[in-house]
C-alpha cells in the first residue's frame, strides 16, 4: 500500500502542476483548468487537506506566474494576490468539498456532473463577487442579475474548460492507471 501512495502521489501532483501551468497557453476567456483541478485533486489525492490545498497551492504558484511575468505591466509591483481572489478561490474550494461527495467513486458520469457543477459554482460564486460591493452594479436583486447577465459570455468558456480538462485529467490518470496497475485504489 505503501508503495501505491508513494507511485500516486507524484503522478496526481504531476498532472495538476500541469495543468496549472497550461493556463499560458493562448486561450479563450475562462478556458482553465482550475475547476477541473479541483475536482481531480479531491477525487484521487488520499488525504483531503491533499485534495483541497494541492490544487489551491498549483492555482497560486501560476497565478504569480501569470500576474507577475506575463501581465506583469498592469500590475505596478509584485502581486501575491489579485483583488477579488478569494471569490474565485472559495469557489475552487467549493468544488474541492462537492467532489469529496460525488467523487467518491469516479465514473464517465460522476465526472461529467462534477465538470457541470464546477462550472456552476464558479459562475455563481464569482459573479456575485463581483457584484458585491461593485458601485457598477445595482446593490440590489436587479443589480446582482445585471451582474449575472453581465457573465453569461464568459459562461461558455468555463464550462468548455472544466468539461476539456477534466476529460484530459481523469483520461490521462485512467490511461495511466491500465499501464500501470499498482497505481489503482480500491474505490468505495
Amino acid at each position: 500500500m505503501i508503495k501505491k501512495i508513494q507511485l500516486r502521489f507524484p503522478i496526481i501532483l504531476l498532472l495538476i502542476l500541469v495543468c496549472a501551468f497550461s493556463r499560458v497557453i493562448p486561450h479563450t476567456y475562462n478556458f482553465s483548468p482550475l475547476g477541473a483541478m479541483a475536482l481531480f485533486g479531491a477525487a484521487y489525492f488520499s488525504k483531503k487537506w491533499q485534495g483541497l490545498l494541492i490544487p489551491l497551492i498549483a492555482t497560486w504558484v501560476s497565478d504569480l506566474l501569470i500576474n507577475n511575468v506575463i501581465y506583469a505591466r498592469y500590475y505596478p509591483e509584485f502581486t501575491w494576490f489579485y483583488s477579488g481572489f478569494y471569490w474565485q478561490y472559495g469557489s475552487y474550494v467549493l468544488i474541492s468539498i462537492t467532489a469529496f461527495f460525488l467523487l467518491r467513486k469516479v465514473t464517465p458520469q460522476r465526472v461529467l456532473a462534477g465538470a457541470l457543477s464546477a462550472t456552476g459554482i464558479f459562475f455563481l460564486l464569482s459573479n456575485f463577487g463581483c457584484w458585491l460591493g461593485n458601485p457598477m452594479y445595482g446593490q440590489n436583486i436587479s443589480g446582482l442579475l445585471s451582474c449575472y447577465a453581465a457573465g453569461l459570455p464568459f459562461l461558455k468558456g468555463t464550462l468548455l474548460g472544466d468539461l476539456v480538462y477534466s476529460g484530459v485529467l481523469f483520461g490521462s490518470f485512467a490511461l495511466i492507471q491500465s499501464q500501470i496497475p499498482v497505481l489503482r485504489l480500491k474505490q468505495a
